[in-house]
């Protein structure tokens, strides 16, 4: 694991190059892509993520709808909306950082380290998302492109149906038991004003509510819907 006395070593640079696929000419893009805000703090030299996160968000969206756009034609807007929700969600992006391993390269202080920071899937999602925009001011948007198709295709396959979005799926489960519609409420709000990060609490009528976080209030609405989802399913099997 690296933390602040271990920086991304020659080795591990190209490692994870061999594993995304790409030989950076400019090394210092990967380094930045993967370094946590709280490195940055004692480090006034160095640049986190975040920037990055911004950019490769926007990058990955872009594909996705051309990879959706092209592979299903006959669907509506709404179908590919819903869609295009499931492969950019939080929990999507950790999991293909974690098929990569780039859980294990995040740069991380030492506290972060040692409270489990690199086991959240928020960040994991957030570090996914720096990579995408590293790998496309280093070689382009063919290759960020390539990347993703490489590692969403079969994400794409995985659902023959559209998926209904965590938030639409909620509502539906609350009007199915005649509760009131989920409540969202903004709990945090942090970050600059173009990197901003949002807390959202969701909350259903007799049910414990959840929190989630997220680079927009959507994104993090969405997280949020998905963990009580997740919670009330278990609940009822």
């Amino acid at each position: 694991m690296i933390g602040l006395d271990r920086p991304l070593t020659d080795w591990r640079q190209s490692t994870l190059e061999e594993r995304l696929g790409h030989c950076f000419g400019r090394k210092e893009l990967l380094t930045q892509a993967l370094t946590h805000p709280s490195l940055c703090v004692k480090n006034r030299g160095l640049a986190s993520y975040e920037r990055l996160e911004f950019l490769g968000d926007r990058v990955l969206g872009l594909v996705i709808a051309a990879m959706l756009f092209e592979r299903f034609p006959a669907e509506s807007e709404g179908d590919l909306a819903r869609r295009f929700t499931s492969l950019v969600r939080m929990e999507t992006l950790a999991e293909v950082a974690l098929s990569l391993r780039l859980d294990q390269d995040i740069l991380l202080s030492r506290g972060d380290e040692g409270s489990g920071g690199r086991d959240n899937p928020s960040l994991q999602a957030d570090v996914c998302e720096a990579v995408i925009a590293a790998l496309y001011l280093d070689g382009g948007f063919d290759c960020a492109e390539s990347f993703v198709h490489k590692n969403w295709s079969q994400l794409l396959a995985r659902d023959p149906a559209p998926p209904q979005d965590a938030k639409s799926a909620l509502q539906e489960w609350a009007q199915a038991r005649a509760l009131p519609l989920p409540c969202y409420r903004v709990v945090e709000r942090t970050g600059a004003a173009h990197t901003p990060q949002f807390v959202i609490e969701v909350s259903v009528s007799g049910v414990a509510p959840a929190r989630a976080g997220g680079s927009s209030k959507r994104k993090a609405e969405q997280c949020a819907a998905a963990l009580l989802l997740d919670s009330l399913r278990q609940k009822d099997a």
